[in-house]
């Protein structure tokens, strides 16, 4: 008998005279059971009839259920894509310098990296892969040793773990710099990152909107430009986020987004009487501790070369790109690919008799077979984002996933690995 049967049988039993409680208990027993079930049997009818309504797709108060891709599980392409449609970076063509930590150990600087203050790789559980967090009072150079040219492309991921005790925040700058004839992770530019040419982006993060940047270049050791003072009104409303930053050197033009706002557009900021060899990264001190805010950098990229999508991909046949990335080990496409992926559009509706087909492809870091797939995957996601935020018909285009089985790079060196993450676009026919 169930504890709620008994519960309105004691309730009932005052009421009852001793000579019939035998019979009557058993009447009312049985009476509360075939209630207790008809109450139970609604419950499971109602439930039903919801589930079968979702099923026929009729409006409940839970949407329907999407149905899978038929090409390949992969997840629709994500919305958030639209919030870069005035981002007009695309990242040059073949890699320079690269970093994403993935070989360094936790804990410690990354290989040939130079500081004079301390830093470690870290993991953080909320976002995948490995991250260099950096300090208070400490200037970072990073393993780079060769030459950048006079045009290039600048890329990293970049997260604010800041919250509001009180007092200022400490600024963070970046940038890049020349060594001159020295190396580029010399001691010296850890005191002076400006002895040769060098320009830099300080972040002044703050609470309400009220955050800003300054630009400032230097040629050897004296200013050479200073910008005005740019509002970063959304800066704030990154924190605890990935941001993404992006940077254009074009000889004295430098150009620079934050998550797919442009803040400089200077067209003599920089001056080229030597060539850029170094990127930099300097926390500046707070009454903050350490414990308490935490600055983390990833997904470097230098690159050079700007893409002529049309004439390789009309003409030679083929357009290979690293600009359309995804998130870790995922199909999705980040907001970032916006301008990469809105430049090959065009060129697909400029000539609209052609197709082709979109090739995935990965290092060799990782399973063979996991990599065949996520290949496989990441190029069903670039057919169904052209299709779907750009309209370019799906018939025109085909995808295949290569896996790590057609490098183009040295799969030993992080920057043969950052070339060999790439999508390939190959005219058919």
């Amino acid at each position: 008998m169930s504890k709620k049967i008994i519960v309105v049988l004691l309730t009932l039993t005052p009421f009852i005279a001793d000579a019939q409680l035998k019979g009557i208990l058993n009447k009312v027993k049985n009476k509360v059971e075939n209630q207790v079930e008809n109450r139970v049997d609604k419950k499971v009818d109602k439930q039903i009839e919801k589930t079968l309504d979702e099923i026929e797709g009729k409006n409940t108060s839970t949407p329907a259920a999407k149905p899978a891709a038929d090409e390949a599980n992969v997840a629709e392409p994500e919305t958030g894509i639209k919030t870069f449609s005035k981002y007009d970076f695309i990242p040059g063509e073949k890699i320079l310098y690269g970093d994403d930590f993935g070989q360094d150990a936790i804990g410690e600087l990354p290989l040939d990296w130079n500081t004079g203050g301390k830093g470690e790789v870290v993991t953080i559980n909320t976002f995948p892969g490995k991250w260099l967090r950096l300090y208070q009072n400490a200037l970072y150079l990073t393993a780079n040793k060769s030459e950048f040219t006079k045009n290039f492309t600048v890329e990293f991921d970049l997260i604010l773990q800041l919250k509001n005790n009180g007092y200022t925040f400490p600024l963070m700058s970046f940038g890049i710099l020349s060594s001159g004839e020295e190396k580029p992770n010399d001691n010296e530019f850890l005191n002076m990152f400006y002895r040769y040419q060098a320009a830099e982006v300080m972040i002044r993060p703050s609470m309400n909107g009220a955050s800003y940047a300054t630009l400032t270049t230097h040629l050897d050791r004296a200013r050479y430009f200073q910008s005005q003072d740019q509002k970063l009104s959304d800066l704030d409303k990154t924190y605890s986020k990935v941001s993404h930053i992006s940077m254009q050197v074009q000889e004295t033009r430098l150009r620079v987004w934050l998550n797919g706002v442009k803040i400089f557009d200077i067209p003599k900021a920089l001056p080229t009487e030597y060539i850029f060899n170094q990127l930099f990264f300097k926390i500046h001190s707070s009454a903050y501790k350490d414990h308490e805010i935490g600055f983390m950098i990833g997904n470097l990229k230098v690159a050079t070369g700007i893409p002529d999508t049309r004439h390789k991909l009309i003409e030679e046949g083929k357009f290979s790109t690293t600009g359309i990335l995804f998130d870790y080990q995922s199909a999705a496409i980040k907001p970032e690919s916006y301008a990469v992926l809105k430049d090959i559009a065009t060129v697909l509706k400029d000539n609209p008799t052609i197709k082709v087909k979109i090739l995935g492809h990965t290092s060799s870091d990782g399973d063979d077979k996991a990599n065949m797939e996520l290949s496989r995957q990441r190029a069903y996601a670039v057919k169904e984002m052209l299709a779907t935020e750009f309209s370019i018909d799906a018939s025109r285009l085909e995808t295949e996933g290569k896996g790590e089985t057609t490098p183009i790079a040295d799969n030993k060196t992080k920057e043969g690995k950052i070339a060999n993450r790439r999508v390939e676009f190959v005219k058919q026919g």
